[in-house]
């Protein structure tokens, strides 16, 4: 049996296979948040692919860090219920489901009654779009994060994802890019990384020490000034040091040009499908605990030949299972051609088209 499909345990959180699903926005919510049976829907096809630990995509702890359009909230008691649904739907057929918690900061889509927060204040082409938070502002956030992960236990989460990549809020405080602060939250590394370890210690302190959680952080920002792949290894070895359990690496944010999280094309060679092998090798050098990466996996042959020399523990893929939501149960059964996914990015253009997320390159071939 390949080791990709050998039970493992993160904290006590049993999965069948070393595949995950990573977190990757649906657009199956009401424009409140609230989840609709699309979603479940959709996690069941994941579930029945047999992916071993399902990511759901980023939930917004507050309204002002939401996003997008009808992405799931958990800011709300309200939303429990409906996060309970996409429990079920997954443990029902057998699966295991984390949430990932987020929220966007200069990102947040705009509403006036929600403006735009982030690590400092941001104009572009001579108009303020964010404002730098204050450390109420700071601290109200903490606060709604522990709140958020309080209502995921309540749902029903196996574990729980906080969400520090791909410039979205935590993402903005660990980059100077972004973060020009001259107070505890900004300049060196350990003050740009005090937002990002206070959200674990408030989150571990509401869901106990038994709970697995686990971060999603950048290998590095591909931006001049951004965060590094060397800054990278020292805020794991920091969140090892406090106890996660398991950090999924990917990088890039929406102004890495080409190298954004979601590369465009195909590679003929296997090599250069992993966007990020080098930085898993400097983490692996450094860190003990779990690593899920992300990041450019089409081919089954390298999933297994980088888990088995130990540059990563877990597989994780979006885009490809996109498209084929079975890939795993494929691989499994005997089939291990590669994915069909061609990294066109025409998934995400859907969702600017208010629709929900799939691969219109499946869809025109139906």
């Amino acid at each position: 049996m390949s080791i990709l499909f050998k039970p493992t345990v993160i904290n006590g959180m049993q999965l069948k296979n070393r595949f995950v699903r990573s977190a990757t926005h649906e657009a199956m919510a009401d424009l409140d948040g609230t989840v609709k049976d699309q979603l479940l829907q959709y996690m069941l096809d994941l579930v029945r692919g047999e992916v071993g630990l399902i990511i759901t995509g980023h939930a917004h702890v507050l309204r002002e860090g939401q996003a997008g359009p009808r992405q799931m909230g958990a800011y709300s008691d309200a939303m429990i219920d409906g996060l309970k649904r996409v429990c079920s739907v997954i443990h029902e057929n057998g699966g295991v489901v984390a949430i990932q918690l987020a929220h966007a900061g200069i990102r947040g889509i705009g509403k006036k009654e929600y403006a735009a927060l982030g690590p400092s204040n941001l104009s572009k082409e001579g108009l303020k779009v964010a404002t730098a938070m204050t450390a109420e502002d700071i601290q109200r956030t903490v606060k709604a994060f522990g709140d958020a992960a309080e209502r995921s236990v309540a749902a029903g989460f196996d574990a729980i994802q906080i969400h520090s990549a791909h410039g979205y809020l935590l993402s903005q405080f660990l980059s100077p890019y972004y973060n020009k602060r001259a107070d505890v939250y900004g300049g060196i590394l350990e003050n740009r990384a005090r937002f990002l370890l206070e959200v674990y210690t408030e989150i571990r302190g509401r869901v106990g020490r038994s709970f697995p959680l686990m971060v999603k952080i950048n290998s590095e920002d591909f931006l001049e000034g951004g965060f590094t792949a060397e800054e990278m290894v020292k805020v794991a070895c920091m969140l090892e040091e406090q106890g996660m359990d398991a950090i999924e690496m990917s990088g890039g944010t929406f102004e890495s040009g080409r190298l954004v999280p979601s590369r465009m094309g195909t590679f003929k060679s296997e090599k250069k499908e992993v966007y990020y092998r080098k930085a898993a090798e400097a983490f692996k050098r450094e860190v003990k605990i779990p690593l899920i990466l992300v990041g450019g996996f089409l081919s089954f042959n390298l999933a297994e030949e980088m888990v088995t020399s130990g540059q990563a523990d877990y597989v994780a893929l979006s885009r490809p299972l996109i498209r084929e939501p079975h890939l795993v149960k494929r691989w499994a059964d005997g089939d291990k051609a590669k994915a069909t996914c061609i990294s066109c990015n025409k998934c995400f253009s859907t969702l600017l088209m208010e629709e929900a997320l799939h691969c219109p390159i499946d869809k025109e071939s139906k």
